[in-house]
């Protein structure tokens, strides 16, 4: 079992890791500046920090089930069930925080569901995450009967937009504000509580963590149950943003999560991983999105150079692992 005095906030290599992440972060943004002198600007980087808000609450969940040794191709789908089930709650006349609590409890519901099939019935994480990402989203398009759903405008239409007037000193939205507090909460469980010692010991070695009385089943239902949860507060964002019930959006932002889980350290072999590499992650995503957008590169581009990144991180993860064995 991994010992505690190696759990923390950071991500592996402790802050060496996360100094190298920080740094390769200020060099794409530097480079994107040059070229763009708006790029810089403070309007800019809250530009970018509410952008990534929604993937990075979702890569929050994700965050668990990687360091556990699974995988979640679900997310963008119950994202996308929520941010319906949101828009549904409100059409209903139910007040906003009832439907966001509607909207969040509900993407938890499929991640205990894919808990539950994963666990119990023993079946491979890939292809449950990979079935449910077809149901959900299925299930989505039902709910909203194939077509989008306009609900009255309320309060939480207003969560990731800039903060204006009384609020104006928040100085980023409320919704990035959301995703930073979350976030420093998730780390503390995952590098200072029994969970999370427990969760990195399933993920280092599954076997040997069940020989020393780690509840493997009981902690694959939980981190199944919490990435379906964050996926469900990341389709409330959604929500905000669109200020729709969309059933076919986020589509394919399960990729956009794993990728930014894995620029941020985390291996896909499970053991390692922290929550503040996989922030750093998305945001560096986010950047070479933005910054392709406004050199007007082609999307084809922005694609391999995101896919390039992710290949990249991963072949070095892979020879780490290889050097250490």
């Amino acid at each position: 079992m991994t010992p505690k005095s190696k759990l923390r906030f950071l991500p592996r290599g402790g802050a060496s890791n996360l100094l190298f992440l920080v740094l390769a972060w200020l060099i794409i943004f530097g480079l994107f500046s040059l070229k763009a002198p708006s790029f810089h600007t403070a309007r800019n980087v809250e530009q970018l920090l509410r952008e990534s808000a929604i993937v990075s609450m979702s890569a929050i969940g994700m965050t668990f089930v990687i360091v556990a040794g699974g995988i979640d191709l679900s997310v963008g789908s119950i994202a996308a069930f929520s941010c319906t089930l949101v828009a549904w709650s409100l059409q209903a006349k139910h007040s906003p925080a009832v439907a966001m609590v509607f909207g969040v409890l509900g993407g938890a519901a499929w991640g205990l569901a894919n808990g539950l099939v994963i666990t119990k019935m023993k079946v491979t994480p890939f292809i449950v995450t990979l079935g449910s990402l077809l149901l959900i989203r299925g299930a989505a398009l039902g709910l909203a009967n194939e077509n989008s759903i306009y609900p009255p405008a309320t309060w939480l239409n207003s969560i990731l937009e800039p903060p204006t007037g009384a609020n104006a000193k928040l100085i980023l939205p409320i919704g990035v504000w959301l995703v930073l507090l979350l976030a420093a909460v998730a780390a503390f469980i995952l590098g200072y509580t029994k969970f999370g010692r427990h969760v990195i010991a399933v993920g280092s070695n599954e076997n040997a963590a069940r020989l020393c009385g780690v509840p493997v089943d009981r902690i694959g239902l939980l981190v199944y149950t919490i990435s379906g949860l964050f996926a469900g507060l990341a389709g409330m964002l959604l929500f905000t943003r669109l200020t729709i019930g969309d059933p076919t959006s986020a589509d394919g932002q399960e990729l956009d999560v794993i990728a930014g889980v894995v620029i941020g350290g985390a291996s896909l072999l499970g053991g390692e991983g922290s929550v503040a590499g996989s922030l750093i992650g998305v945001l560096i995503m986010e950047t070479l999105r933005a910054g392709g957008t406004q050199m007007a590169l082609p999307s084809w581009a922005q694609r391999i150079a995101t896919g390039a990144i992710i290949v990249l991180a991963v072949g070095l993860d892979r020879l780490r692992v290889r050097k250490a064995t």
